[in-house]
């Protein structure tokens, strides 16, 4: 029986060509934050900070801790000192970036139902950004934490694993108190939302086209199609 559904955010919720977004994003961090680093500097480092925290696995510390581990001794910057410059730029230059996406014809219908069916709702998104960048990416979304009560967003402040180690989705269901098969994943990446939970024992939907073909390596879908679909077969 279904009692909790996973959402990823970007390609999902929120259409947000990622190619597009996040060259965006770096260079207006990196603009902003030029009085204090060189952008030649401090993207190559945000870069190789982020490698180190997409390579946590589960067993160590926090996504944030394990970038900020690695970032800010890399620039030779006490993180207490240059983090409030980060947190500023999130208030003052990220919402800037919404322009950039749209929100996913469905997607506010869909969380509706589900928490009018009382499931759980977990935003599964790769913890690879803080609270806040996710949270004004739901509000993007028309599907916000103010109005929606979900049981989880995963944030790198909280997870101690990216979406490529099936730790990841593990911490979810511990956090949810679920079993796989009470819960269904909804995302657009074959890799990182509908291999590792279907080898998990989760149901999931892939967001593609339906006639999209799709990879080698086998998993059962509940489906394939749009957000819109997926509602669609859900009414």
């Amino acid at each position: 029986m279904l009692k909790a559904l996973l959402l990823d955010l970007d390609g999902t919720l929120l259409e947000n060509a990622m190619e597009v977004f996040v060259p965006a994003y770096l260079n207006a961090l990196g603009t902003f934050l030029a009085g204090y680093v060189p952008p030649e500097r401090l993207v190559p480092e945000l870069l190789r900070a982020t490698a180190a925290m997409d390579a946590n696995d589960g067993t160590g510390p926090t996504n944030e801790e394990a970038f900020a581990a690695a970032f800010y001794p890399a620039l030779g910057w006490e993180r207490a000192l240059l983090e409030p410059h980060i947190r500023r730029f999130y208030a003052e230059e990220f919402p800037k970036l919404r322009s950039l996406t749209r929100p996913a014809p469905e997607a506010r219908a869909l969380v509706g139902w589900a928490f009018g069916r009382g499931l759980q709702v977990a935003i599964a998104t790769n913890p690879l950004f803080p609270c806040t960048a996710i949270e004004q990416r739901l509000q993007w979304a028309g599907v916000g934490a103010d109005d929606f009560p979900y049981a989880l967003v995963t944030t790198y402040e909280t997870m101690h694993a990216s979406k490529q180690h099936p730790a990841y989705y593990i911490e979810i269901l511990g956090r949810l108190e679920r079993e796989p098969g009470e819960c269904l994943m909804v995302g657009d990446d074959w890799g990182w939302d509908v291999l590792p939970t279907t080898r998990l024992g989760l149901s999931a939907w892939w967001i593609a086209g339906p006639g999209e073909e799709r990879p080698s390596e086998p998993a059962s879908l509940l489906g394939q199609g749009s957000l819109a679909a997926l509602w669609d077969r859900i009414r």
